[in-house]
């Protein structure tokens, strides 16, 4: 059986208010979203040239561990995918968006690298969010080897010609190692930025909105305290559509409260 090794994911996400959308978090009424955009990048990467390629129908691929595979969801309809996908449709006027959820609760990085990989030679998509890193982070291991996986995982979407956006850790209260975590987000960004893709900062996000009202913050959590709520996956969605149609032609984005 697969290891459900319990990948925390929480959220300190912001509400993504489009023209027409309304989505409120299943019970988050003690845990309020706050608009941002979570996309970090050495260069500004363009999602918005994504959106202009006509207006057929838009293939993405979510992969990761159980942050993707909606661990603490009470339906797979309420898994970040699943929500994401629902935004972008009514973002972009209801165009066909299709995101392949293919996260396994308790894969490291070699395992879901080689997944990866497996999928950019089997299908065509137009974006990839490749969430890694918690369990690395968790368990420890060898962070040169790390950084060497991720590289191989930017490459490899490269050579599909195929969009990549990476996902980093999240942040949660019950960090044992935080120095050893720590070095797994920064690995992370310091590859990421190095190859010029862009990295959706959950980390971030999430450390600033527990600093800020610790208390709300654990609503966004499943009754582990490790795994995400459906609040907590509704409002990552919300801030990796944000993110990504920000800039995107014909939508236009409320300014953050």
């Amino acid at each position: 059986m697969r290891n459900r090794l319990r990948t925390a994911f929480a959220c300190a996400f912001a509400l993504l208010s489009l023209p027409g959308l309304t989505l409120s978090p299943a019970n988050a009424s003690e845990f309020i979203c706050k608009s941002a955009s979570i996309v970090t990048a050495a260069a500004s990467p363009d999602f918005a040239a994504l959106w202009r390629q006509g207006d057929g129908p838009l293939r993405l691929l979510a992969i990761g561990s159980s942050s993707t595979e909606g661990i603490g969801a009470s339906a797979r309809d309420r898994t970040y995918p699943a929500r994401l996908a629902a935004l972008l449709r009514q973002g972009l006027s209801g165009r066909a968006v299709e995101i392949v959820n293919a996260g396994i609760g308790g894969e490291i990085a070699p395992q879901t690298l080689a997944r990866l990989k497996k999928a950019l030679a089997q299908a065509r998509y137009d974006l990839v969010i490749w969430q890694v890193g918690t369990n690395d982070a968790v368990t420890g291991g060898d962070l040169k080897a790390f950084r060497g996986l991720l590289a191989d995982g930017i490459a490899a979407a490269r050579q599909a010609q195929t969009r990549l956006a990476i996902l980093d850790p999240q942040f949660y209260p019950g960090i044992k190692e935080t120095a050893r975590y720590r070095a797994y987000v920064d690995a992370i960004a310091e590859t990421a930025r190095a190859n010029g893709v862009p990295v959706l900062s959950r980390f971030a996000a999430m450390s600033g909105w527990y600093q800020r009202d610790a208390e709300g913050f654990m609503a966004a959590l499943a009754g582990d305290r490790f795994h995400m709520s459906d609040a907590g996956y509704a409002c990552l969605a919300q801030d990796i559509a944000r993110s990504l149609l920000e800039r995107a032609p014909g939508v236009a984005l409320a300014t953050a409260r």
